[in-house]
């Protein structure tokens, strides 16, 4: 009797889990791109999608990482996954917020509906 409970638990657990990857996004995929902040990547107060123009102005660092985690602190920006001409939201801040500034791997699902990735892993390209 009780190993037909924990066989049902266990069999309605592995269903739950299927249905909560199901509703996660998607299959995994690999993403490589650089961590900048939603304000420089996308126009917010720069021309060139890129920490070009806030740089220039010396009063917030000197690296894409200072900018990056400068935009978010005090402008009201997150950190993003920047891939050519498309910008990903990551469900993983403070990972990202480790990442600033770098280029990176990212693997994670892509939720097409919020344009978010469910950051699984995050390593730096070197």
């Amino acid at each position: 009797m009780k190993a037909n409970r924990s066989r049902a638990a266990t069999i309605a657990l592995v269903i739950a889990a299927a249905f909560g990857c199901m509703a996660g996004g998607g299959t995994e995929q690999v993403f490589k791109g650089e961590i900048g902040d939603s304000q420089c990547a996308l126009n917010v107060h720069s021309l060139s999608r890129s920490h070009e123009e806030m740089l220039k102005k010396k009063s917030i660092g000197t690296t894409a990482a200072d900018c990056a985690r400068y935009c978010v602190k005090n402008l009201g920006g997150v950190f993003v996954l920047q891939v050519k001409d498309k910008v990903y939201k990551l469900d993983n801040q403070d990972l990202a917020e480790k990442h600033a500034g770098e280029k990176v791997k990212v693997i994670g699902a892509l939720d097409p509906q919020t344009n978010t990735i469910a950051v699984h892993s995050m390593e730096q390209i070197k």
